[in-house]
């Protein structure tokens, strides 16, 4: 079986997710590519992406409605979010993309880190409303700064694991 880890990457969260998707696939058959280089020759896809306003990018969307009879898997990162409701809504919009002739496998999401712009913004915005909202957000930034860590990174493995195994099983 050949695997294709593909992935679309702003900041290098989603990068280090693929790496380790990547490191976990078993064998010599796999390749791990940025989607504007990534062809569609392989069984099995692990699409990554970043969180674009709940949902992926548009060259992950592009890549996506390309893939017709293969078995997709999905990974993404957030910067936003860090609830497990929120990560399924997501997955669960990027997972509406996929074309039916595949075979979803399933998604895993992580937090990740955000841009820069995107703290001064906030900060911004609190000059002119310091409201408790505006302070959450600036909370989940700053807790964002630490991941994906060893721990997101770890369960990414699992979660690799956990699509193999199901593939033995089909």
């Amino acid at each position: 079986m050949k695997y294709q880890v593909v992935y679309a990457s702003r900041t290098g969260n989603t990068q280090k997710i693929a790496a380790k998707i990547f490191e976990t696939l078993p064998g010599t058959s796999k390749d791990i590519q940025k989607v504007e280089e990534a062809g569609k020759e392989a069984d099995v896809y692990f699409v990554g992406f970043w969180n674009d306003k709940g949902t992926c990018s548009g060259s992950i969307m592009d890549y996506l409605s390309e893939l017709h009879g293969r078995k997709v898997a999905l990974f993404g990162t957030c910067g936003m979010g860090g609830s497990r409701e929120y990560f399924d809504q997501v997955a669960h919009r990027v997972e509406a993309l996929i074309p039916d002739d595949n075979e979803y496998l399933g998604a895993f999401l992580c937090c990740g880190k955000m841009p820069g712009q995107v703290l001064e913004r906030y900060k911004m915005m609190q000059e002119v409303e310091d409201s408790p909202r505006i302070r959450k957000m600036i909370q989940v930034y700053e807790e964002g700064m630490l991941h994906p860590d060893e721990a997101d990174l770890d369960k990414a493995a699992r979660f690799t694991r956990e699509v193999l195994e199901k593939l033995q099983k089909a």
